[in-house]
């Protein structure tokens, strides 16, 4: 016989999982971005490829804070702090970017948004793949 409330958490599982992987897709979807702007740094179109890296960036983050600060967001406080602060930095090497362009600055990012994203990516323990 089934099991409504087993059912009910299965699918809730699935929807975590899913919104994790969306998250990490757009994350690295997002470094790549980063990367392509850095790898053409000072040749034809670097500056608009930059532009729009940052921009995706930022608003993919902003989109992080805001989720951070809803009424119903089930992270634990630590850890919505954390992340924030990490939100914080990103968004001032990403202004730092902008106004002071150069290559070796946008690594940060790339690797931030590549880890979390691997993070995002793992299955958590205790959790059937």
């Amino acid at each position: 016989m089934p099991n409504p409330a087993l059912e009910a958490y299965a699918n809730v599982d699935k929807i975590t999982a899913s919104g994790r992987q969306l998250e990490a897709s757009a994350l690295f979807r997002a470094a790549r971005a980063l990367q392509l702007a850095q790898d053409h740094w000072g040749k034809e179109g670097a500056q608009s490829r930059l532009d729009e890296a940052l921009k995706l960036n930022q608003r993919l983050w902003t989109f992080f804070q805001a989720e951070l600060g809803a009424d119903d967001n089930p992270l634990p406080l630590e850890l919505k702090v954390h992340l924030l602060k990490l939100i914080e930095f990103i968004d001032k090497r990403t202004f730092d970017v902008m106004a002071f362009p150069a290559p070796d600055k946008v690594t940060i990012l790339i690797n931030i948004n590549r880890n979390v994203a691997a993070g995002l990516s793992a299955t958590p323990a205790g959790v059937a793949a």
